[in-house]
């Protein structure tokens, strides 16, 4: 971990998260200011989609270009992208020169690479650890994010009080100009040629495992999509409350998920298919408060205790890519994985907003939580087998099944 911290890229990725967890409230907000009368609902979802969406497009259409990158220099292009796009966004915005045209097409090229920077950043980790330390390094970039959730906004909120939204886009290009300095110093180095031939798909379809465990967090992320969707309503018509109250909900769910998050490497003892069901299970029961009871304590606490379970998830799911992908395949393995799961949750979220229409917040928010306990059921049945001893299972014969003893647990 020592050798981890050391790192250059580290601290910019710290830097960098702060920034994202500033976005959240600056990309919606100053497409709400730009747009005009009448369609700023438009304009916000298009700015909020597209500073995500087109990730997974630039998973797909630029591998031929990023495959052969090292893990620095996929962090490296990805920031660089990032700085110059939310960069000319401040200055239009600033100058009060920015159109939503404009800005929904700037947003969208500030993503184009960030599959291939999130991957990047994962494979370092891969490449400076060993096996058994990968779940604290990947828990430590997983902490940045969470953190960041809980101070960004505030921070945002702030500040675009002060000066206003555009500022708030500068200093998000800020922190990714300083990521790209630091990943730019990093010395270069390519994956060689024959070791870059298999596609990402192509690894991930040969191993069953891996293709289960997408699947599975594909569907977890579209069932926590309606989240985003009927936690306002519920907020706003059940409970009669204000965005504040929805901040606040928002906020504890961040320190849990911040506290999880920095012990997931305590849970590296144990076998982590089982732990990603004890996850996906907690994590849809803590939501049922939420669609049982009007009263905002029972909802509040079962978020506090849902974002501590689900915390730990992207550590120990990553881990497990890490650990089934081979070496030179990795960066781009793990750049498909986040290229079709960003999208599963924009798709469940798409799908709250019928969902609400027709059910209302709370029914919703009950739904999402029973159907997410009856997945982490059903995958539980799929991994299950006898415990060997406290770090082993026994052998399955079985190569379908999502993360089976003999490649998930088999430390001495």
């Amino acid at each position: 971990m020592r050798e981890l911290l050391r790192h250059p890229v580290m601290p910019g990725l710290l830097v960098s998260a702060l920034g994202d967890g500033m976005s959240l409230v600056a990309v919606a907000w100053l497409a709400v200011r730009i747009a005009p009368p009448g369609q700023a609902g438009v304009w916000t979802g298009l700015a909020v989609a597209a500073y995500a969406l087109p990730a997974s497009l630039g998973a797909a259409l630029l591998s031929r270009f990023m495959r052969g990158l090292r893990a620095a220099r996929l962090v490296a292009a990805d920031a660089t992208v990032r700085a110059l796009a939310l960069g000319t966004v401040a200055v239009l915005a600033i100058g009060n020169s920015l159109t939503p045209i404009a800005y929904v097409v700037l947003l969208a090229l500030s993503s184009l690479l960030h599959a291939w920077g999130s991957a990047g950043a994962y494979t370092l980790v891969a490449e400076l650890l060993p096996e058994e330390q990968r779940v604290a390094g990947n828990a430590l970039l997983s902490t940045f994010t969470q953190a960041a959730i809980v101070v960004g906004p505030a921070i945002a909120g702030a500040l675009t009080g002060l000066a206003g939204p555009g500022w708030v886009i500068g200093a998000d290009a800020l922190t990714f100009t300083i990521l790209a300095v630091a990943a730019w110093s990093v010395p270069a180095k390519r994956v060689a040629a024959t070791e870059s031939a298999a596609g990402a798909w192509e690894t991930i379809r040969a191993r069953p495992r891996l293709l289960g465990l997408l699947a599975v967090t594909m569907i977890f992320f579209f069932l926590y999509g309606p989240v985003e969707v009927a936690l306002p309503v519920h907020v706003a018509e059940d409970l009669n409350g204000s965005a504040g109250l929805l901040g606040l909900y928002w906020t504890v769910f961040g320190v849990g998920a911040t506290a999880g998050a920095l012990g997931a490497g305590l849970l590296s003892r144990f076998p982590p298919a089982y732990v990603v069901v004890v996850i996906i299970v907690g994590w849809g029961a803590a939501l049922v408060p939420l669609g049982l009871f009007d009263a905002v304590w029972p909802g509040m606490a079962g978020l506090a205790v849902g974002g501590l379970i689900y915390g730990p998830y992207t550590a120990i799911s990553t881990a497990l890519f890490q650990r089934g992908a081979p070496p030179a395949a990795l960066s781009r393995v793990l750049a498909a994985r986040a290229a079709l799961t960003v999208p599963a949750t924009s798709m469940g979220t798409v799908l709250g907003g019928p969902l609400v229409a027709v059910l209302g917040g709370r029914s919703v928010l009950l739904w999402s939580g029973l159907t997410t306990v009856a997945l982490g059921v059903a995958v539980g049945v799929a991994v299950r087998g006898p415990f060997r001893g406290r770090h082993g299972c026994a052998p399955d014969p079985s190569p379908a099944r999502l993360g089976a003893p003999d490649e998930i647990e088999e430390r001495p």
